[in-house]
Formats: C-alpha cells, sequence, structure tokens
C-alpha cells in the first residue's frame, strides 16, 4: 500500500509553504516518525515526519508547494533493504534529491587527490553567503568544482587580458553579485516590520545599568546555580525578573491595542528575541512571573535549541505581551529596537563596557551596559515609559529588590 505524505498546513490564513530541505534522498528507506523533510512557512519552521516505515518516493521537489498537496509516499509494502540499520538520524542532503549519491572512493585515493586539489582549492574564492551554503550542505570546494560547467574560450580570453603583459588587475576589485531568494518567513518578518513602522507611533527611551552586583552574584553562584539546577546563570533571567515586576507596576507597558480598544493582560508573556539561521525569532516564556531563575534560564536554553535546529512552533512563538531582546551578545553599544507586533513595548540589552562613572562623588569605573525601551506611543505615555525604564534599572543594580516586587525592604518592613 502507498501512503501519500501531504503538505499540513502551519496555521490559519497560510495556503502555501516552502519545502526548505529534503532530509532524506528519493528512494530511501524510512522508519516511522522519522524527519523526512523541513517545511518552512511565515511563522516557522516544521518537520514532516514519515507516517509508516517504507520505501520513500519524493513527489515534490524543494521549493514552494500548496498546503494540502502531496509532497511524497511510503510504500508500506516493499522490503526493508538487508543490513541497512536501523538508524533514525538523517543529515540534509542536496536540495535535488532525484540525484544519486556519489560512488564511495577508497580512503588512499581521496588523500592522494587532496594533496593535488589543496594547492588548486587554495586559489579559489569563496563568498561568505556561499561558503555559508556549503557548509550547511557538508559540501567542499572540490564538489562545487568537479562537473559544474565547462571551460569557455571567454574564460580563457579573460584569464589571458588579465595576465598579459603588465598583468593589469581590475582596479575595482571582485565586482561580482548573489542573489537569493527570500524564504516565507524573510519575506513576512519584512512586511511586520514595515507595518510596524508605518501604524504605531514609536518611541525609545534610554538609560544605563551599572551591573555590579549582578556580575558579581553570577561569579559567586554560577558553580553552584548549575551544579543544583543543570543550567548556567545569565543575565536574561535577571532581566526577565526585572522586566515583569516593572510591569507590574507600570501595566500600559504591558498592554496592546485591539480596535478600538486597549487590552491590559494581568499576565506576563515574555518574548525572548533569539537569532537562528532561519532569521529572527520570539519565542514566549508563558507567565514568567510564576517562575524561578532556573526555569527562566531552563526556558531560554530550551528555545534557543528550537530555534537553532529550526524546530520552533507556531505554540512557541503564538502571543507574548512583552518583548526583550539581547543586542548584545553581537557587540551592540546601543540601539532602538523595533517593536514586535501587537505588542506595545520591547526592552533592548545591549553589551557591557567598563565606564567612568560618578559614584559618591568618586570617579569609579563600573561595568555598564545601555538600555533601551521601544514603546508604542499611542498606548504608553512618557511618564509611564521612563518610569518603567527607572523601575527596571534599580532593581537590576539592586537585585535583591526583585525579591521585594521592586521595593526596598525597610519600606515593606514600615508598611509604607
Amino acid at each position: 500500500m502507498k501512503v501519500e505524505i501531504r503538505i499540513p498546513s502551519p496555521g490559519e490564513s497560510i495556503t502555501e509553504v516552502e519545502i526548505a530541505n529534503w532530509l532524506v534522498a528519493d528512494a530511501s528507506w524510512v522508519e516511522k516518525d522519522q524527519e523526512i523533510a523541513e517545511v518552512e512557512s511565515e511563522k516557522a519552521t516544521l518537520p514532516i515526519l514519515a507516517s509508516h516505515s517504507g520505501l520513500l518516493s519524493i513527489k515534490a521537489q524543494a521549493g514552494t508547494i500548496k498546503v494540502g498537496e502531496v509532497a511524497c509516499t511510503i510504500d508500506t509494502d516493499a522490503k526493508k533493504p538487508e543490513g541497512l540499520k536501523n538508524d533514525k538520524k538523517v543529515t540534509k542532503i542536496s536540495e535535488k534529491p532525484t540525484e544519486k549519491p556519489k560512488e564511495e572512493i577508497p580512503l588512499e585515493e581521496r588523500k592522494a587527490s587532496s594533496k593535488t586539489l589543496s594547492t588548486e582549492q587554495s586559489k579559489v574564492k569563496v563568498t561568505p553567503l556561499a561558503q555559508k551554503m556549503m557548509d550547511d550542505k557538508g559540501l567542499n570546494v572540490e564538489d562545487i568544482i568537479n562537473g559544474l560547467r565547462k571551460i569557455t574560450t571567454d574564460d580563457v580570453n579573460r584569464v589571458l587580458s588579465g595576465s598579459n603583459k603588465g598583468k593589469q588587475k581590475n582596479s575595482l576589485g571582485d565586482r561580482s553579485e548573489e542573489r537569493l531568494a527570500m524564504s516565507q518567513l524573510r519575506k513576512k518578518l519584512s512586511q511586520r516590520l514595515v507595518t510596524v513602522k508605518n501604524e504605531s507611533a514609536m518611541l525609545t527611551t534610554f538609560n544605563e545599568v551599572d551591573m555590579s552586583k549582578i556580575i558579581a552574584i553570577r561569579k559567586e553562584y554560577q558553580q553552584g546555580f548549575q551544579e543544583k539546577y543543570g543550567v548556567k546563570l545569565g543575565f536574561m533571567s535577571f532581566f526577565t525578573k526585572a522586566v515583569v515586576e516593572a510591569l507590574k507596576q507600570h501595566p500600559t507597558v504591558n498592554s496592546f491595542i485591539d480596535g478600538d480598544e486597549i487590552v491590559t493582560p494581568n499576565y506576563y508573556d515574555i518574548g525572548i528575541a533569539v537569532q537562528t539561521p532561519k532569521g529572527l525569532m520570539v519565542p514566549i516564556i508563558r507567565n514568567a512571573e510564576d517562575l524561578s531563575m532556573a526555569q527562566i534560564e531552563t526556558s531560554i536554553v530550551g528555545l534557543t535549541e528550537k530555534g537553532r535546529a529550526g524546530r520552533i512552533g507556531l505554540d512557541d512563538l503564538t502571543g507574548g505581551t512583552f518583548t526583550i531582546t539581547n543586542g548584545g551578545i553581537f557587540g551592540s553599544m546601543l540601539s532602538t529596537p523595533i517593536l514586535n507586533p501587537p505588542q506595545s513595548g520591547i526592552l533592548g540589552m545591549h553589551n557591557i563596557m567598563d565606564r567612568p562613572i560618578a559614584v559618591n562623588g568618586k570617579v569609579e569605573v563600573r561595568p555598564m551596559m545601555y538600555v533601551a525601551l521601544s514603546y508604542d506611543h499611542r498606548v504608553i505615555d512618557g511618564k509611564d515609559s521612563v518610569g518603567f525604564l527607572v523601575k527596571v534599572k534599580q532593581m537590576l543594580e539592586n537585585p535583591e529588590l526583585i525579591v521585594f516586587n521592586g521595593n526596598r525592604p525597610e519600606g515593606i518592613l514600615l508598611g509604607l
């Protein structure tokens, strides 16, 4: 019996997706629940699983395809090849699954050929984008050169013109271009970013944070924290906790516009911006107000790994009341983060740099971080935006305040 595997719907209003990769070759044996392809939509990248064990026949090449169409079939009556190990681990192959695999070359021949080719390959220039594609597909320069195309008279003439008498070279250098089709996810992201700029009154306010105490806490408790919870104590859990407590005191920053109404959730679903090979994604940590520092760090690690593996689903991305993004990991000193609609606020973290500041009338060098709050001025007034950011600053500079909902312990003791 031949079982059809159809393209699943990633969500409402999505009518077509893109087959990003076939993870197995055509006419190969697959096991039930094995990942056989990656499907990319405007919202997320999802795997296609084999519903049965059997012989795979690919019906749709990598590229755009409508939801519900047949991607492949599995012949469940076929016999499993003898000596084939039941190993579900797969690797990405060329986006042309019908190509036959290369014949295995003996180790001695590969070593000999690699010596003669190494010198030639070192002369081949590879652009960064091409190198990344080659790395993703497990290809090297030899794979690309072999059988790529024939050498024409134009190629010979170009070499001769560039190496005659004075060996004249193009003073402008390499002026080649590369074109790569935008993915569904990148297209949707582009549309959303333009929409935010056009349909919101976005404004950004800044402050700076002395990270001395948080750095000292991490240094003192890192080992014990990691031994107990199996995860490192990072900066993001401190920021998440501080943001949640600040949102409680400035609830309009946790709001969004729905038609003619301003909706203010009484829960705090915090989006954490994660850079993935597919682009920027913002998975959600739900009900962050109920989570411990260890639970927040564990959630962030899990979501980051899913994002880098291209396994973030719609449930991970849907919703969110506020977002935190950390450009500091890439070395950014200052930026104006863009809103993640329909949210009205986003906090931008930046790199930590030693800077001289005034402390009790004296100049001291402290590890400082600039923080930025971008907000929709239609919903959030200047008083709330500045007050929110100041409250975040206070709790980060004095982490013990987070335990007391952002208030000073002596004030709580006195009932003030």
